[in-house]
């Protein structure tokens, strides 16, 4: 009997904990919750106080391996160590527990500030908030919530991407296309790429979209094995579009079955080393990437972090720029991702890559982020 009082009583502390836990919660600003359009970001603003009690330390949670995302952490160590921030990296490998273990545990390490992207954003949320509550810097890429929220204009870039293979399936396949759309729709704020690349492609009589599915998971591996999927239905695909990872697995799957040819037209987003290296063969099937370069604005957040806990004002949202990568620009933007400081450095070369919005610092942190912000909002 006692021991099963005991139990009672433990689970009533537990219940009665939490729901302490959720009422503090409420207490918390909620920051910006409805859709806002920014100003420009105004970098001569009056100082801000430094954040109480936190490390300077800059860390790093990141969703999985793969090369867009790697190129994040090789920006944000970069700023690190030019602005004298101890660099942390976490690799969560698609582990959404492990996501939010390593969150928190950063939080209760008073770490100054955050980088998080994770695969599944709405579990992840509340944690980030708890980040932000504690006068931290966050950092996330796409959703909310963050101080500092990172978008590309994603209609625009489905848009830039979808445009070239038209001017080629033009120009080189006769007006006529068989096309695979391998799409990221599973993340809502993700959809508006492939949105315009299905409203560009309606428009071209002589083209057929044969598939249109989301891999699982968003890598290499999950193109590899939707493409293998795609091909026992419909061998002879003229075009591929999706992410540059997806898309790469796609061409590995193509490969192994023989059915790759020097007129296809693969296109990806992201700018992925391999991508680039796959663009620079003579005849090869994968024939553009759009840049979203990861290692600059990896590198811009960074910086923004350092200022956050020097006390000075940032911007609340930033946009990644998309740069259809050809032959022409690849040598620079190579040189570019390999030394994002001089690109941050420069006002004009990092006017191409990147455009900021609004003002936050540790004073006015209950103005965050917290809505799916985009610089198309009302297209």
């Amino acid at each position: 009997m006692g021991r099963i009082l005991s139990n009672i009583v433990r689970a009533t502390s537990i219940a009665v904990a939490l729901m302490a836990i959720q009422a503090a919660a409420q207490d918390q600003p909620q920051g910006i919750t409805k859709r806002r359009v920014f100003a420009p970001f105004q970098p001569d603003q009056p100082p801000c106080n430094k954040p109480p009690g936190l490390k300077s330390e800059l860390a790093y949670v990141q969703e999985n391996d793969r090369e867009f995302l790697q190129g994040v952490s090789n920006g944000l160590s970069m700023a690190a160590h030019d602005r004298g921030l101890v660099y942390r990296r976490s690799l969560a490998d698609n582990d959404v527990a492990k996501a939010i273990a390593e969150i928190e545990a950063f939080r209760a390490e008073k770490t100054g500030a955050l980088v998080a992207t994770s695969s599944d954003p709405s579990a992840v949320a509340s944690r980030l908030q708890n980040v932000i509550w504690s006068g931290a810097f966050v950092g996330t890429v796409v959703p909310p919530p963050a101080t500092l929220l990172l978008n590309a204009p994603q209609y625009e870039t489905g848009k830039v991407l979808a445009e070239a293979s038209i001017a080629y399936i033009n120009s080189k396949l006769g007006g006529n296309a068989k096309v695979v759309l391998l799409t990221q729709d599973t993340m809502e704020y993700l959809t508006p790429r492939f949105e315009a690349m299905r409203d560009a492609f309606s428009k071209v009589p002589g083209v057929t979209i044969v598939a249109d599915i989301a891999p699982n998971p968003v890598s290499k591996e999950g193109g590899f094995e939707t493409m293998n999927t795609i091909l026992a239905a419909n061998p002879d695909i003229d075009v591929v579009l999706g992410g540059d990872a997806v898309v790469l697995g796609a061409l590995q799957a193509l490969r192994a079955s023989g059915k790759d040819r020097p007129d296809q037209f693969l296109g990806g987003i992201d700018g992925e080393p391999e991508a680039v290296s796959e663009i620079r063969k003579p005849a090869g099937p994968f024939k553009a990437s759009i840049s979203l370069s990861s290692p600059v604005f990896g590198y811009a957040m960074g910086q923004f972090a350092a200022d956050w806990l020097d006390g000075k004002s940032i911007p609340q949202a930033m946009d990644i720029l998309p740069i259809a990568l050809t032959g022409q620009n690849i040598d620079q933007y190579e040189a570019d991702q390999k030394n994002p400081g001089a690109v941050y450095a420069d006002p004009a070369r990092k006017a191409e890559y990147l455009r900021m919005y609004g003002n936050i610092c540790f004073d006015t942190r209950d103005q965050y982020v917290n809505f799916p912000w985009s610089s198309e909002t009302g297209r």
